[in-house]
C-alpha cells in the first residue's frame, strides 16, 4: 500500500514510516514541522536506505492539502498530526479545536474526492474522560476532560458517523495509552518542544542534565506506592499496531472500530523513576508535590480486543522501555539538531 502519514516526523510517526517501509509499503510524509524538526527525515532515510517523500503542508489548508492528494496516487491515511498538549490545549482551546479537527475534516474531504477510503486515526486514552473504572475497555463511554481530550472524542464521533453514511469508508480508531521509548538505533525519539508535558521525556532529560529534577504529582494516592499509576507502550509497538490495523482492514470490512493499544499494566511514576535510573546508571533526583487537580489515581488499557481482532500485542518491557529513551537521549541530549 502507499500510505500518507500525516505528522509523519513526529514522534510516533516517524517510527511508524519505518515499520510501514520495513513490512514492504510505501510511504509518504506531510508535516508542517510546527512540532518536529526537518532534521528526522535525514535520518529515517538513512535507517530505511531509501528516500522518503515528504510534503511541507499545513492540513487545515484545504486546498494544499487536496493537490497533494492530486499528485500522490495513495491507498491509506494514517492520521497523526494534530497539537498535543493537554494542560496548552486548557490555555488555547480555539487553537486546539480549529488545528485539530480542521486538519481532519480537511485530510477526509481530499480523501473522499480521490476515492482514498482507509483510514487509521491517531487517538488517545483521553477519550475516556475520568472514568474510576481503572481498566478502561472500548465499549465504555467517551468523554473528555480538556479541549484536547474533546477534539479526539469528536474526530471519533465525526468518524464514525462517515462510517455510517458511507459503507466504502474502512476506519480504524487506535486510543493509545502512554507512548514511550525510541528506535533501538537511538538515531529518533521522542523530543519535544520547550518543557515536556509527559513523564518519560522529562525523567530523561533530568538523567542528561537539562533538567535538575522532576516533580512527583502526588505520593498517597491508593496505588503500590501512593504515586500516579499509568499503562506505558514502547513507540515500536505502538507502529506495530498501525501496521496491524491496516493489515485488518485488507482482510476484514469493520467499517468504524476501534481498539486500545496498550501493554494492560499498569506501572507507578517511582518505577518508572528506578527503572530508568537503572538504565542509565544515574540517579534520578525527584522531589513529591502536591496532586495536579484532574490527574487520575490509577488506569490503564485492557488490549484485549487488539489482542485478538489485529493478532497485536505489546513486547517490550519496562526496562526496555527506559534503556531506549536513554539509549536516544544520550546521544542527543539537545534533540534533533535544528
Amino acid at each position: 500500500m502507499r500510505v500518507l502519514v500525516t505528522g509523519g516526523a513526529g514522534y510516533i510517526g516517524s517510527h511508524t514510516v519505518l515499520q510501514l517501509l520495513a513490512a514492504g509499503h510505501q510511504a509518504v510524509i506531510a508535516d508542517d514541522f510546527s512540532n518536529a524538526k526537518p532534521s528526522v527525515i535525514d535520518r529515517l532515510e538513512s535507517l530505511a536506505g531509501q528516500s522518503i517523500p515528504v510534503y511541507r503542508v499545513d492540513l487545515t489548508d484545504r486546498a494544499a492539502t487536496t493537490e497533494m492528494f492530486a499528485v500522490e496516487r495513495l491507498d491509506a491515511v494514517i492520521h497523526f498530526a494534530g497539537f498535543k498538549a493537554v494542560g496548552e490545549s486548557v490555555a488555547k482551546p480555539l487553537s486546539y479545536y480549529q488545528n485539530n479537527l480542521d486538519s481532519t475534516l480537511s485530510v477526509l474531504a481530499a480523501m473522499d474526492a480521490h476515492n482514498v477510503r482507509t483510514f487509521v486515526f491517531s487517538s488517545s486514552a483521553t477519550v475516556y474522560g475520568d472514568n474510576p473504572v481503572r481498566e478502561r475497555t472500548e465499549d465504555m463511554p467517551t468523554t473528555a476532560t480538556s479541549p484536547y481530550g474533546w477534539t479526539k472524542v469528536m474526530s471519533e464521533q465525526v468518524l464514525a458517523d462517515l462510517a455510517n453514511a458511507d459503507d466504502r469508508w474502512r476506519i480504524a480508531v487506535l486510543r493509545y495509552f502512554n507512548p514511550v521509548g525510541a528506535h533501538p538505533s537511538g538515531l529518533i525519539g521522542e523530543d519535544p518542544s520547550g518543557f515536556p508535558n509527559n513523564l518519560m521525556p522529562f525523567v530523561a532529560q533530568v538523567a542528561v542534565g537539562r533538567r535538575e529534577k522532576l516533580s512527583v504529582f502526588g505520593d498517597d494516592y491508593d496505588t503500590v506506592d501512593g504515586t500516579g499509576v499509568r499503562d506505558y507502550i514502547h513507540v515500536e509497538d505502538l507502529a506495530a499496531g498501525h501496521i496491524a490495523a491496516l493489515d485488518r482492514m485488507r482482510a476484514v470490512d469493520d467499517g468504524w472500530s476501534a481498539w486500545n493499544l496498550g501493554s494492560g499494566d499498569g506501572v507507578s511514576v517511582l518505577a518508572l523513576v528506578d527503572s530508568f535510573a537503572r538504565a542509565s546508571a544515574r540517579e534520578i533526583p525527584y522531589e513529591i508535590v502536591p496532586r495536579r487537580p484532574g490527574d487520575a489515581p490509577a488506569y490503564w488499557a485492557d488490549a484485549s480486543k487488539a489482542n485478538a481482532e489485529l493478532g497485536w500485542r505489546t513486547r517490550k518491557t519496562l526496562d526496555e522501555m527506559c534503556a531506549d529513551s536513554w539509549r536516544w537521549q544520550s546521544q542527543n541530549p539537545g534533540g534533533y539538531p535544528d
